[in-house]
């Protein structure tokens, strides 16, 4: 009985453990240790099968790692080929309840007592290779069904020299398997919600809820590390005769094209925060960068913009903590500034970016490239 006591309560720790994760790769890791410890192994890993790569792709290792594992590896892979009792059950569905059963392999390549996968080759070369190198013993291995169908596995191994898992930790394997699954689908319904929470969705792009967030992060970071944080912030130009002229179809789709560009430009900084504030107003968001490497992005940005079927391009304003802008100590001082340059930008009619804390002439649009629909095309064709 006090084995059958240890066993539910590992199954609630399990539970209550992924269900606290707030991202995949806690729950990930929740899942991988809550299973090691849950079934006395050394080692653990949680895979995902990808159908499309025909592949089987590490999400976790945790435990006793080897040299050549990682905590949460970028490149682990295994072509699904190679494991003869995944294809078995790969395209298979599970909507009625049933789910396939663990198995349990061994290093010296005698039957383990769990068994193989149902309707599966006894045993796989690929797995027992692994043990072998790595000086584990024995594994079992659990199929995850999520939403009906196989989703991937979980994976325990004990050392040389422990005992081999049976039959019975091969059945709690399955058990153990159902709750990551359902924990996953939660994990996965959470970052739904959150990605609707914090994402524009006419563009795909963050909303002003994000940035706020990110922005406050960032300047704290500034306020401790000296980290240099940028924004720009740009307001669409045009938009309003758009949708007047040509309805609000069309004015959505050139602020999805426009959301397109910010983008593009936006990947030229490392893990810069393209946004959409609301309405016509958009931002940038890059810390780390240089101020120049900023204004840059944004003069691509401007020039970009101007080049667009529809719309008058964009009044854009920068403030980085680069520049002579004076001590910035809240998130909303910064706003402040960009906000104020970005209207600078609008009244003087710039077609390139007005930068706060800079003394350079802004360049009005009497001397910009002229905007007939020829002298778009040609301004297209001079970009790669």
């Amino acid at each position: 009985m006090g084995g059958d006591d240890a066993r539910l309560r590992a199954v609630v720790s399990l539970a209550q453990t992924m269900a606290a994760a707030y991202t995949s790769r806690e729950s990930w890791r929740a899942a991988a240790l809550g299973a090691c410890e849950a079934l006395g192994g050394s080692f653990a890993a949680l895979s995902v099968w990808e159908r499309d790569r025909g592949r089987l792709r590490v999400l976790v290792n945790a435990g006793r790692l080897d040299e050549a594992e990682e905590e949460f590896p970028e490149g682990e892979v295994y072509p699904v080929h190679q494991f003869p009792e995944i294809t078995e059950f790969l395209h298979e569905r599970w909507a009625g309840g049933g789910e396939p059963d663990a198995w349990v392999e061994t290093a010296d390549g005698l039957p383990g007592a769990g068994g193989p996968a149902r309707g599966a080759r006894p045993y796989c070369h690929q797995r027992v290779a692994a043990l072998r190198r790595r000086g584990r013993g024995c594994c079992v291995v659990a199929p995850i069904v999520l939403h009906g169908r196989a989703w991937g596995e979980l994976y325990v191994a004990r050392q040389t020299g422990e005992p081999v898992f049976d039959r019975d930790d091969a059945n709690f394997a399955t058990v153990l398997a159902a709750v990551v699954a359902a924990g996953i689908a939660q994990t996965e319904r959470l970052e739904e919600v959150r990605k609707l929470a914090f994402s524009d969705p006419l563009t795909g792009l963050a909303n002003r809820r994000a940035v706020d967030i990110r922005l406050d992060e960032a300047v704290e970071r500034h306020r401790t590390e000296g980290a240099v944080v940028s924004l720009v912030v740009c307001d669409l130009n045009g938009l309003k005769a758009v949708n007047d002229t040509h309805g609000h179809a069309v004015g959505d789709r050139l602020l999805e094209r426009f959301g397109s560009v910010l983008s593009r430009c936006g990947a030229m900084l490392p893990d810069a925060l393209a946004a959409r504030l609301g309405g016509d107003e958009f931002c940038l968001l890059a810390v780390g960068p240089g101020a120049d490497d900023v204004v840059r992005v944004a003069t691509e940005l401007c020039e970009r913009a101007a080049v667009l079927e529809l719309g008058d391009g964009v009044a854009c304003g920068v403030a980085s903590t680069g520049d002579p802008i004076g001590p910035v100590r809240s998130a909303r001082r910064l706003f402040r500034l960009a906000d104020a340059a970005q209207y600078r930008a609008k009244a003087a009619r710039s077609v390139g970016p007005v930068v706060a804390g800079r003394d350079g002439e802004v360049i009005r649009l009497a001397d910009s490239p002229p905007k007939s629909a020829h002298d778009r095309r040609r301004l297209r064709g001079q970009r790669p």
